[in-house]
């Protein structure tokens, strides 16, 4: 099935942004907004909700946090024992620096595992490109089309006052 889109094409932040919240007051389902740098404020305006990855990798922090410290005290007291200097089998202290090091790897690398497979980015993934030039000095706006009536004219006024410097449809092939 074929997507339409709507593309604007920005060449500042100030006006992508008043550009944004003028499209979501007036009702348009904004599909993504491309910036050649992270705006401040953008996922205000865009309505987005606070990310759920903090809480991801606080889960996978603490999967390594318990993997370090069961590991080791396996190790240390059940299955090899040694006594060294008289120092107890669970000693503790002695886990920490093994400990921090899992917490750290484990939340990094769970976070970025998640984050890659919820933006659904894998190799080889072929992606729809709205403009050459986003990654470079532009701002592109996008928004889904949701009727046949919907086209380059009704949304052209809506940014005329931000300075957009394209406005264009396009469409993704499935």
């Amino acid at each position: 099935m074929d997507r339409p889109f709507i593309i604007g094409v920005f060449t500042n932040e100030h006006d992508i942004l008043g550009a944004v919240k003028e499209t979501r007051s007036s009702g348009y389902d904004i599909y993504d907004v491309f910036t050649p740098y992270a705006v401040h404020g953008l996922d205000e305006a865009m309505g987005l909700k606070p990310s759920r990855l903090t809480y991801v990798c606080f889960l996978f922090a603490l999967l390594g946090l318990l993997t370090a410290i069961i590991t080791q005290f396996w190790i240390g007291s059940i299955d090899w024992p040694l006594n060294v200097g008289g120092k107890p089998f669970n000693s503790l202290p002695a886990y920490l620096p093994v400990a921090f090091e899992l917490t750290v790897l484990f939340g990094g690398l769970g976070v970025v595992f998640v984050m890659l497979l919820r933006s659904r980015l894998y190799p080889g993934k072929k992606e729809l490109s709205f403009h050459p030039r986003v990654s470079d000095d532009r701002f592109v706006l996008v928004i889904e089309v949701s009727d046949a009536v919907m086209d380059e004219d009704v949304v052209r006024p809506l940014w005329e006052n931000y300075s957009v410097e394209e406005v264009k449809r396009i469409v993704e092939m499935a």
